[in-house]
């Protein structure tokens, strides 16, 4: 809802409870009260304790003279207890909100107290706003997936966790080498080659680093064959295509320039279950979106926003440079190249951005109409392999 749009609700706040959790390992705090003016107060509880939680709303109802069966409003950040509370509360008939902590208003002095306490109570504060439809919007509510889309995304970040594994121990055993003047060639025999190595005066390598670099090399081969087992994985999913988001999958497969990477995670992360309105959503939703500054005499663009979702923007803009090799003939490759192709390296990068920006837009586009971007052209194979 816009700040154009929102008007005082009188009825939001007759028999509510409101009630801000401030999360921490240890403890949960909740404050509540019954509305502005009203008294705010605190408990604290063990952390993850539902049944504590519950006890203590009731008991508050009672204390601020509501009925038993009344209207229960809460609200919590967003972070890494993720959404089985908001689950809880809402089995609990609570309505309850995730809140994204970026999006919240703090002070900016150069030191400001900051404390569970005064963090529950501001985060109490903005809830009460919210609900009475400030024509100002307090902060941006995190839309939770189901338990089955949020499941969706673990087989696509754990492969890409375990390749960022593996890569980071391919490196290290690089660095170990490189500190004795040596290289490694990974596509080849490995242990052959760590056996054949000799350092400048031709004396073997020390047994330590051996030792070292053998069980690097371990772990290596421990990350490449859980790598293959789910990207095997993965395949069966799409080659079976029972289930109607993974169809949107392969459906974004069959253009040229976008693979099995690509679509599996721009649909489990984004287009399998978000609804979308229009372009600035898309923008929006992955954090492809300008940051102007604009305010006296200074008057600049300060890059795009990065708010959005870090899988998607990161894979938009390497799909982004593929789109320009694999689909030369496209309009938005034209674009591109009238645009930025005779620029700098630095214009070509704030290109890149755009064009990232312009081409998830049109992705979104294709399906959900079907329509294909102009100029695109389609795999002539588009079997799983």
């Amino acid at each position: 809802m816009t700040a154009t749009t929102r008007s005082f609700d009188p009825t939001a706040f007759e028999n509510t409870l409101f009630v801000s959790f401030e999360l921490g390992e240890g403890r949960w705090i909740l404050s509540l009260t019954s509305g502005f003016g009203e008294q705010v107060l605190r408990r604290s509880v063990r952390s993850r304790d539902r049944e504590a939680v519950v006890r203590v709303m009731e008991v508050m109802k009672e204390r601020f003279g509501l009925s038993s069966d009344c209207h229960v409003v809460s609200c919590y950040e967003a972070g890494r207890d993720g959404f089985w509370l908001h689950r809880f509360l809402d089995s609990q008939g609570v309505e309850n909100l995730v809140v994204d902590s970026s999006s919240i208003e703090v002070s900016r002095r150069r030191r400001r107290a900051k404390t569970d306490r005064l963090d529950g109570e501001s985060l109490l504060d903005l809830l009460l706003r919210h609900q009475a439809r400030s024509r100002k919007k307090v902060w941006s509510v995190v839309r939770v997936p189901t338990v089955e889309q949020e499941d969706r995304r673990h087989l696509h970040r754990e492969l890409t966790s375990a390749k960022k594994d593996r890569t980071r121990v391919t490196n290290r055993m690089k660095g170990l080498l490189a500190n004795h003047g040596l290289t490694l060639d990974l596509k080849k025999a490995v242990p052959a080659q760590l056996a054949a190595l000799r350092q400048w005066d031709g004396s073997p390598l020390p047994a330590g680093l051996q030792a070292r670099l053998a069980r690097e090399w371990e772990r290596v081969q421990f990350y490449t064959g859980l790598i293959e087992r789910l990207e095997a994985e993965r395949r069966e999913l799409l080659r079976r295509a029972e289930d109607p988001v993974i169809e949107k999958a392969l459906q974004l497969n069959t253009l040229r320039g976008i693979g099995v990477n690509s679509a599996w995670l721009y649909v489990m992360e984004l287009f399998g279950w978000r609804e979308l309105r229009n372009r600035k959503e898309v923008g929006s939703i992955v954090g492809l979106a300008p940051t102007p500054h604009d305010s006296g005499q200074s008057e600049r663009e300060r890059g795009m926003s990065k708010a959005g979702n870090r899988h998607v923007r990161a894979m938009a803009i390497e799909i982004a440079w593929g789109w320009l090799r694999f689909q030369p003939n496209s309009e938005l490759s034209k674009w591109y190249q009238r645009r930025f192709g005779s620029g700098s390296k630095r214009l070509r990068k704030i290109g890149i951005v755009a064009l990232a920006r312009k081409l998830m837009i049109e992705l979104w586009r294709f399906l959900e109409t079907g329509v294909i971007p102009e100029g695109a052209e389609l795999k002539t194979d588009v079997r799983i392999r």
